[in-house]
C-alpha cells in the first residue's frame, strides 16, 4: 500500500512547477489505472504494509478517490485559464488525496479517525481559497463545526475501546463488544453527520452551493462514502447493541429522505437542489446499512459508488452552466437546450441514472436497498415508495426546467462545450453504466 502513497507524495513537488497541470491530471489517472490493475485476490486484507492494508470496500472506494480526484483537475480548467494559483490548487488535491487513501486503508482505529478528520483540512481550504460567493468562510466553518463536534466522541470512545481491549487494529477486536448505549452512540454519531443524516444535514447544501466545482465533486463523490465506510467497519462490533437502537435512525433517515426530496421540488438554485438530493440518497443507503443485514450492506457500498460518480457528474454538469451563464438559478438557466444542444444528452444521461434507471449501477443498489429495509419491516415500504417517486420527480423538474422552455432573454450566443468537458463527463457515466456488468464486485466481499 506504501507504494502508491509515495507516488502520490512525490507529485507534491511538481505541483509548484511551471506548466505542470496536465502533466499531474495524467498523472493521478495513470495513478487511478495501475491501483486498478493491481486490484485485489482476496476478501481479507491483503498488501499490508505498517498500518495500511485493504479489502474489498476499501479497493472500491479508494478507487473512486483517485478516479474522483483526477476528474477534478479536468473539471477545473477554470483554474489553469485564469491562472488563479493554480499550484496551490493541485498542491491541495493531492493532500486531500492523500488523506482519503490513508483513510480507506488504514488497519487501526486511530489511523482512521486521524485520517477522517485530517480530509476536512484541504477541502476546507478548497472552499475558502477558490470558492466563489462571501458566504463560503460561513459554510466552511458550518463544515468544520459539525463535523468536528460529532467527531470528539468518536475519539474518546476509541480511546475507551483502546482501554478495554489493548488494541485498536480493525480484524483483532472481537466482534461481540458488550457495547452500552453511550459507546454505541458516540461511536456512530461522526458517521452520521458525515453521511449526513437527516437533521445533521444543513452543512451539506452550504458547503456545496459556496464550494467550487471540484470541492462539490470530492464531496459528494468521496467525502460523503466516508461516514457509510465508518459504519460499515464499526456496526461489526456493535451487532447486538444496534439490533435494539437502529430502528430509530432508519426511521429518521427514511422520512428524512422523503421530507428532503420535497424540499428539492422547490430548490431554484442548481447546486442546492443537486446536494438535497444526495441528502435523499445517503438517507436509503443509511437505512439499508442500519438493517444490519447481507442485503443491506452490500447495496449500500454499491449505491455509494454509484452516487459517487452520478452525484459527481451532476455537479460537473452544473458548473459548466454556471460557467456559461454566470448564474446557477433556474430562473436564468433556462432553455439550455438552445444553448449548447450537444450538453443536453449528457444532462438527460446523468439525470436518469440520478433516478436510478437501468443500466446505471444506482438502479442496482436501490433495488437492493427496498429489498434489505422492507424485509427488515413492510412498514417502510410507504416511505420507500415516495422517496423513489419524489426522486424521480425532482430529477425530472430539474432536467426540463433546464433544457427545455424559452431561453433567458438576456443571453444572446450559442455556446458549445469544451472537449475536457466532454471528457469529464463520459469519465463519470460510463464506469456508472458499465460496472454493473462487473457488480459481484460490489456484492461479493462480504
Amino acid at each position: 500500500m506504501l507504494k502508491f502513497l509515495m507516488m502520490l507524495i512525490f507529485m507534491i513537488p511538481m505541483c509548484f512547477q511551471l506548466n505542470m497541470w496536465w502533466f499531474i491530471h495524467s498523472l493521478m489517472f495513470f495513478s487511478a489505472f495501475i491501483f486498478m490493475i493491481y486490484g485485489f485476490n482476496s476478501l481479507d486484507f491483503v498488501s499490508i504494509s505498517y498500518f495500511f492494508g485493504m479489502d474489498l470496500i476499501s479497493f472500491g472506494l479508494i478507487l473512486l478517490s483517485f478516479w474522483i480526484c483526477s476528474l477534478m483537475i479536468t473539471s477545473s480548467g477554470g483554474i489553469l485559464k485564469n491562472e488563479f494559483n493554480s499550484g496551490l490548487f493541485l498542491f491541495m488535491i493531492i493532500i486531500l488525496m492523500i488523506m482519503l487513501y490513508c483513510t480507506f486503508s488504514s488497519l487501526s482505529f486511530f489511523s482512521f479517525y486521524l485520517f477522517f478528520e485530517s480530509s476536512l483540512i484541504p477541502t476546507l481550504f478548497l472552499i475558502l481559497g477558490w470558492g466563489y460567493q462571501p458566504e463560503r468562510l460561513q459554510a466552511g466553518m458550518y463544515l468544520l463545526f459539525y463535523t468536528l463536534l460529532a467527531s470528539l466522541p468518536l475519539l474518546a470512545s476509541l480511546m475507551f475501546m483502546y482501554n478495554f481491549y489493548g488494541t485498536l487494529i480493525i480484524y483483532m477486536l472481537s466482534s461481540d463488544m458488550s457495547c452500552n448505549m453511550l459507546l454505541y452512540l458516540s461511536l456512530i454519531l461522526a458517521f452520521l453527520v458525515k453521511m449526513p443524516m437527516f437533521m445533521v444535514h444543513l452543512w451539506l447544501p452550504k458547503a456545496h452551493v459556496e464550494a467550487p466545482v471540484s470541492g462539490s465533486m470530492i464531496l459528494a463523490g468521496v467525502l460523503l462514502k466516508l461516514g457509510g465506510y465508518g459504519l460499515l467497519r464499526v456496526f461489526k462490533y456493535m451487532t447486538l447493541v444496534g439490533l435494539k437502537f437502529n430502528f430509530l435512525w432508519m426511521s429518521l433517515s427514511l422520512v428524512g429522505g422523503f421530507l428532503v426530496s420535497l424540499i428539492c421540488l422547490r430548490q431554484v438554485d442548481l447546486k442546492a437542489l443537486i446536494a438535497y438530493s444526495s441528502v435523499a440518497h445517503m438517507g436509503m443507503v443509511l437505512g439499508g446499512l442500519m438493517t444490519l443485514s447481507y442485503w443491506g450492506m452490500m447495496y449500500s457500498y454499491t449505491l455509494m459508488i454509484a452516487h459517487g460518480l452520478c452525484s459527481s457528474g451532476l455537479f460537473c454538469l452544473a458548473n459548466i452552466s454556471y460557467e456559461r451563464l454566470g448564474s446557477r438559478s433556474l430562473l436564468i438557466n433556462k432553455g439550455l437546450m438552445n444553448l449548447m444542444p450537444s450538453m443536453t444528452l449528457w444532462w438527460f444521461l446523468l439525470s436518469s441514472c440520478n433516478m436510478a434507471a437501468p443500466p446505471s449501477l444506482n438502479l442496482l443498489g436501490e433495488i437492493g436497498l427496498l429489498n434489505s429495509l422492507i424485509s427488515w419491516t413492510w412498514v417502510s415500504m410507504l416511505m420507500l415508495m415516495l422517496i423513489s417517486f419524489f426522486s424521480a420527480a425532482y430529477t425530472l423538474y430539474m432536467y426540463s426546467y433546464s433544457q427545455h422552455g424559452k431561453i433567458y432573454s438576456g443571453l444572446y450566443s450559442c455556446s458549445m462545450g469544451f472537449t475536457r468537458e466532454y471528457i469529464s463527463l463520459m469519465l463519470h457515466w460510463l464506469p456508472l453504466n458499465f460496472l454493473i456488468m462487473k457488480s459481484d464486485i460490489c456484492v461479493l466481499w462480504l
